[in-house]
């Protein structure tokens, strides 16, 4: 017997075909990962990369055809029976050099390759099956080609038996509202017809809100995505990606402050710890914090925050740690050895605690210490002037003294070119220098594990990279608008784009950090499954901490979240709420999507798809403006070629414009299925990132400049929309408008988490902001009456409700007083409670209870936090809604300028009493007319009933309609009352001056109108 050598091809000599003989090809996987295919005809050298000739012999074999082989159609003579596993070869590791062996009969013997052998097998037509009893689990041909195409997003509809009659009982109560009104109106009140058209109007007015909220609850849906068909799909070897490196898009996370007093750094610390830490690729993962005052505080705690993950972050992914915001991880009431399988969890459990405990004093500490610095930094230039000044006179001071300014000084001995601690010109935080700095650079492109430390942590086999992290404050100079929040993030858009350019973008607040480390996988599954290509922004719902038990204010605001933001999902999207959002560049930037449509008829029942309105030069442009005179800005799109107008649009950098082709690129799904339209191909982002140097950086300050937005777009079609204080709600519709969808994530465990104020006052001006945005959003053209044909008819429902809400204040207010002047007067809304109004009106609570009750079931949330919203809802309407209808009339009509505070955010550091906030009582003028309300129907009540009691003929059906409502209204008002109560009922002495001076005046308002009279006792209390 002899052996053959590695390169020699062998005929199976039990072939008797006389036609061309068939190449059967091979292949292997090599020590790199990457795979190298053979066949018959190719040189059989086994490359350098992957293993010497002396450990793989490869070779390659006729195979006979046999019925499950042979191609369709062929003809032949049988081949004679042959063991199924001697027809299938592989490439193999061996020991053995003279293994090619024949047998007695003259043929190859197959079988000591096949039993013998314990390598990796190669991929190709020759390979083993997993069904093979000697199959080690290597890697096959299976696992690349014969997977089936899996979605990685479902829609989970609503069960029908929910949702059907919901949509019924929503009929229903129309039918019925429409035929109590045409009641009402048919039947008026001629002893009080100022009560029967006050209340008539109220009450048209909520039958046309309550439409407003409801028809786009029609369609909720819930969704669900596949985490593992993403990493099988974008991170796993597969032929375009052999080494297995992630192929998911860049993703640039931006963090928004603006003043350290309102924001503590250590808050901002923490969720910039959470990110840096979140679950995904390190490589594509960047990390940005916008901080608008420009104060040198932040940007001290987050350097510290930088050098603490370097311990944070690899302890994270060595336990798989939830949360890693390391404040609410230490703070975890369970058990936290809980699932955890390390030997040595505890003990470096202990020493990150011990290190974040360290960690929270220096950061506390920093304001002490940089003032310290200051001074002494300040008291070295003193002196050193002070030797100048004596020198050049003398030996003498000058009689005036020696000033010197008293600046904010860096670590390094430099300059702060921010905010100082006592302003000056070009050092104030309305006119500072724009600062860039890189904290932590880019990662590399592969992991660089860790090692056994002596006295830390053992981060042996543990990634240790931690993603680049990039501190900016853009520039701010007098006379320049600067926009507020929605100036600060398209600054870092444009920033971001040139450092990293990620092709989504999360944006978060600073006090809201990543609660569930796989939660931009979770919205990376509706970007890259197949659609996606069309959806501009995901937004997760926000979730709150520290809220107290009863959540007496509605902070958690479970309705709108888990209900209408549901429901919209079901339609064109939710709406952008400003923070725990995950945009696509691209759209960001004012471009159109892919295969939009319009909607038209009366209710958008007609879908055609949109046509864009092209643009062109010279006598063509002239002949089209009558046609395009009349499209919406919004349908247009911005350039037809990348080359043309993108200077007037995005600002003279080039080397910016040149990103946003790259970032609508890279944000395009895998191109895997037939289906997929506008898709890339698989393996398309391996390419490592490059270094950041000096001229990158410095055109990346330069597209933060104060001026670098004169004369663009950037505010008005670009970027986030300004005009607005809700910014937000504003930048999402113009995406819509243009045709865009977004989509609704909830996540099993919660994406994010933040704090909310559990103070009345500070969560009535919030409501206050929120509510005169809306306003601003109906007065300008952002009113959703005017929008384009691509948006559905039921989102324009939706958006038109978001401006109008605030204006039923105005009616709510009325219908609160309603009750305590039908008790004044003795009159009521109706000439009497006959059965027909009792019968509409039990008609209309049964339908509206029922209502609740399915959308309680469909949405989730509880009884109880419905009836909070409920409450809360009264409360707002009759003051922050209220007072924001006036702001928005005192702005369009006199053009007063509005402007809100920052709410300020909890640190944390009160342990012993969590909820202190919740008591304090701060006086604002939004508490007059809910007081009004309290005292009057209180005063009411007892007027009404002293008169009933003591009238000679009593009528107690009006006294009872009277009271039954001014109580609906009181019980609405009960978390008011007990708010203005403080702790331990301390009720501040303003609230019982305005409480008495209320008192007073209605009651002689009452006498005034409605004397006593001893005959009838139908108006004063007869003795």
């Amino acid at each position: 017997m002899a052996s053959s050598p590695p390169k020699k091809t062998l005929n199976s000599q039990s072939s008797s075909l006389n036609r061309p003989p068939q190449a059967v090809k091979f292949g292997r996987r090599t020590s790199s990962g990457r795979s190298v295919s053979l066949s018959r005809d190719d040189d059989m050298d086994v490359p350098g990369d992957s293993s010497s000739q002396t450990d793989y012999i490869n070779y390659t074999v006729h195979m006979p055809p046999t019925p499950d082989n042979q191609p369709a159609g062929s003809s032949g003579s049988t081949p004679a029976p042959r063991n199924k596993m001697e027809r299938r070869l592989s490439v193999m590791k061996s020991n053995n050099k003279s293994m090619l062996l024949r047998s007695q009969t003259g043929d190859f013997d197959h079988n000591r390759w096949l039993f013998e052998s314990k390598g990796k097998y190669g991929i190709g037509n020759a390979y083993w099956s997993e069904e093979d009893e000697n199959y080690d689990g290597g890697v096959s041909m299976s696992d690349f080609f014969d997977k089936p195409w899996k979605p990685l997003t479902r829609k989970v509809q609503i069960p029908a038996k929910v949702l059907s009659p919901y949509r019924l009982l929503i009929v229903c109560r129309l039918v019925v509202l429409f035929f109590f009104l045409w009641w009402r109106i048919a039947n008026p009140n001629e002893d009080a017809m100022w009560l029967w058209g006050l209340s008539i109007v109220c009450e048209l007015w909520f039958a046309f809100s309550w439409i407003l909220d409801i028809l786009p609850k029609l369609n909720p849906i819930n969704r669900a995505t596949d985490l593992d068909a993403l990493h099988d799909k974008f991170e796993q070897p597969s032929p375009s990606n052999p080494t297995g490196r992630s192929d998911l898009p860049g993703v640039d996370v931006f963090v928004s402050t603006a003043d350290p007093e309102k924001e503590p750094p250590l808050v901002t610390a923490n969720t910039l710890l959470s990110i840096l830490a979140v679950d995904y690729p390190i490589e594509k993962l960047s990390a940005y914090i916008s901080d608008d005052g420009g104060a040198i505080l932040t940007f001290e705690a987050m350097a510290e925050a930088v050098r603490f993950a370097e311990y944070w972050v690899p302890f994270c992914r060595k336990h798989d740690i939830e949360p890693r915001n390391p404040d609410s991880y230490f703070n975890l009431k369970k058990d936290p050895t809980k699932n955890k399988k390390k030997p040595d969890f505890v003990k470096d459990r202990r020493w990150v605690k011990r290190e974040y405990d360290e960690f929270k004093v220096r950061i506390n500490g920093l304001p002490e210490q940089i003032k310290k610095r200051a001074e002494q930094f300040n008291m070295r230039e003193q002196l050193k002037e002070r030797r100048i000044a004596k020198e050049k006179n003398g030996g003498v001071l000058p009689p005036d003294g020696v000033e010197v300014v008293k600046a904010t000084w860096m670590a390094d001995g430099t300059h702060w070119p921010g905010t100082w601690f006592e302003p000056k010109p070009d050092h104030s935080k309305g006119d500072h220098a724009g600062i860039l700095q890189i904290m932590s650079k880019v990662p590399e492109l592969e992991p660089v594990m860790g090692g056994p430390n002596e006295g830390a942590l053992d981060f042996t086999g543990i990634d240790i990279r931690v993603p680049m992290f990039a501190y900016v404050s853009r520039e701010k100079r007098p006379g320049f608008d600067h926009n507020k929040k929605a100036g600060a993030m398209n600054g870092m858009v444009r920033a971001s784009a040139i450092l990293s350019n990620g092709a989504f973008i999360l944006n978060l607040d600073c006090d809201h950090y990543i609660y569930n480390s796989k939660a931009i996988k979770e919205g990376m599954c509706f970007m890259m499954d197949r659609g996606g290509d069309r959806i501009c922004y995901i937004q997760f719902p926000q979730r709150f901490e520290g809220i107290d038990p009863s959540d007496r204010y509605a902070n958690h605001n479970t309705v709108f979240f888990d209900g209408n933001m549901r429901a919209l999902d079901g339609l064109q999207g939710p709406v952008y709420v400003g923070t725990g959002c995950m945009f696509r560049r691209y759209a960001l930037y004012g471009f159109n999507p892919p295969r939009a449509n319009e909607y038209s008829g009366v209710f958008g029942q007609e879908k055609a798809p949109a046509m864009y309105a092209r643009t062109q030069s010279g006598a063509s442009q002239n002949s089209q403006n009558s046609q395009t005179s009349d499209i919406e800005s919004d349908t247009q799109p911005l350039t037809d070629d990348p080359d043309l107008g993108l200077p007037k649009k995005f600002g003279n950098s080039t080397v910016f414009t040149d990103t946003i082709p790259v970032a609508e690129y890279q944000g395009r799904p895998l191109a895997d299925h037939m289906s997929v339209k506008n898709g890339r191909p698989p393996g398309a982002l391996l390419l490592p990132r490059p270094p950041l140097d000096a001229p990158t950086v410095a055109e990346a300050i330069a597209v933060i400049s104060c001026w670098y937005e004169d004369n663009t777009e950037w505010g008005d079609r670009i970027g986030w929309i300004y005009g607005s204080v809700t910014e937000d709600v504003v930048t999402g519709y113009r995406m819509h408008n243009r045709g865009w969808r977004s989509v609704y994530c909830i996540t099993k465990r919660d994406a994010f988490r933040g704090t909310a104020p559990i103070n009345l006052t500070d969560r009535l001006h919030q409501v206050l902001r929120w509510a005169t945005g809306s306003v601003e959003i109906f007065f300008s053209k952002n009113n959703a009456i005017f929008a384009t044909r691509r948006l559905k008819f039921l989102q324009r429902v939706a958006y038109l409700n978001v401006g109008i809400y605030p204006f039923t204040s105005i009616f709510l207010v009325v219908y609160c007083f309603l009750p305590a002047l039908c008790l004044f007067s003795g009159k009521f809304i109706v000439q009497s409670l006959d059965i027909h109004f009792l019968s509409y009106l039990l008609c209309i609570t049964i339908t509206l209870t029922l209502i609740s009750l399915l959308e309680v079931k469909w949405s989730g949330i509880g009884l109880e936090e419905w009836w909070r919203n409920e409450q809360f809802w009264l409360i707002g309407g009759t003051s922050a809604h209220l007072a924001a209808v006036v702001q928005g009339f005192l702005k369009v009509i006199a053009g007063i300028e509005i402007s809100f505070t920052l709410t300020s955010k909890a640190a944390g550091e009160d342990e012993d009493d969590a909820f202190a906030d919740l008591y304090i009582v701060k006086w604002t003028g939004l508490f007059i007319m809910p007081l009004t309300i309290i005292v009057v129907n209180l005063v009411a009540i007892v007027i009404g009933a002293s008169r009933t009691i003591y009238s000679v003929i009593p009528q107690w059906n009006k006294l009872l309609g009277g009271m039954f409502f001014s109580m609906w209204v009181l019980t609405h008002m009960y978390p008011f009352a007990k708010g203005l109560m403080g702790r331990r009922g301390k009720v501040p002495t303003i609230v019982y001056v305005w409480s008495g001076l209320v008192s007073i005046t209605v009651s002689l308002l009452w006498i005034t109108i409605s004397p006593p009279d001893d005959a009838t006792g139908g108006g004063g209390i007869s003795v």
